[in-house]
Formats: C-alpha cells, sequence, structure tokens
C-alpha cells in the first residue's frame, strides 16, 4: 500500500445514513454492481434499489455511510438487527481494497452482535474472499430471486 493510499485510508469515516444521501447511495451502487457484474443493467434497477433503501430506512434498519474527510461518499452497509442480516454492501470501485468495506463490515457486526448473515453472488469471487476474510463462512447454496444467479448464504458468529 502507498502512503497516500494509507492517508486516504485513515480519513475514512462512518456515519448515519441521511435520507438525503438517498440519491448518492443510488448512483454509488450503479457505479459498483456495474463493475463487477457489467452484463447487467444496474441502472434499470435503480429505482427498485432507491425503494428498497427507502423501505430499509422506514423498518428501523441501520444504514450506515463511509465517506472521505472531504464528504465524498465511498460506501454504504445496511442491517437488519432484529434478523442479523445484512441486506446491503457497496464501496465505490476506486475504494475496493480500501479499508471503507472493512469498517462497514465492522459496524454491520457490531450492530448485529452475536451472528450475521448475507447472500452473496457466487460468480462473485472477490466478494466471496472479502466476506471470507472477515470470518464469514458459507453456509447454503441458493438462486437470487431478482436476478437467477446462484448465491451463497454466509454467515459469521461472533467469537
Amino acid at each position: 500500500m502507498t502512503p497516500a493510499e494509507t492517508a486516504a485510508d485513515q480519513a475514512v469515516r462512518l456515519r448515519a445514513f441521511d435520507f438525503a444521501d438517498l440519491s448518492k447511495l443510488g448512483d454509488l451502487w450503479v457505479e459498483s454492481w456495474t463493475s463487477v457484474m457489467p452484463q447487467i443493467d444496474f441502472s434499470a434497477r435503480r429505482a427498485w434499489f432507491e425503494s428498497h433503501i427507502a423501505a430499509l430506512h422506514a423498518q428501523d434498519c441501520t444504514i450506515i455511510c463511509a465517506e472521505t474527510a472531504e464528504g465524498q461518499l465511498l460506501g454504504f452497509v445496511t442491517i437488519d438487527a432484529a434478523s442479523h442480516y445484512l441486506d446491503q454492501i457497496a464501496v465505490l470501485p476506486q475504494a475496493f481494497g480500501s479499508t471503507a468495506a472493512k469498517l462497514l463490515i465492522g459496524e454491520a457486526k457490531r450492530y448485529a452482535t452475536s451472528h450475521l448473515l448475507l447472500h452473496v453472488n457466487q460468480d462473485n469471487p472477490r466478494a466471496l474472499r472479502f466476506y471470507e476474510k472477515q470470518g464469514f463462512v458459507r453456509v447454503e447454496e441458493g438462486v437470487n430471486p431478482r436476478s437467477g444467479l446462484k448465491v451463497w448464504k454466509m454467515r459469521w458468529d461472533q467469537a
């Protein structure tokens, strides 16, 4: 890691979601997912995503944003502490490999306390490696009902 990357990583801060962030989250979500799975038109799914985030927010799910010291949104995570489910996590492609995603996962673990569940596309090896490095294990195969793609259900348990 270069000194510039280290300085940028140290400047990442977490904050609570504000509903005024919804459009920025939509931009980030589309950019992040398009870089990982360019064969899917995530721009066409943006309206679904924004209504989904609004619904999660209305259901008192926790939404945490990661940003630079200058306020540039780098990523976000959604956690339903009652069900221990991490529904969404995304970071900008230029933040892949930075501490932003690690900080967001750490915050999700803090909110979920005992354990955390998530689903990840089986054909997303970068995400699978990341989750496994963060202590998640594969527990069950499934299919995403929206995309039809195979997914892994993964679980993290507090030690």
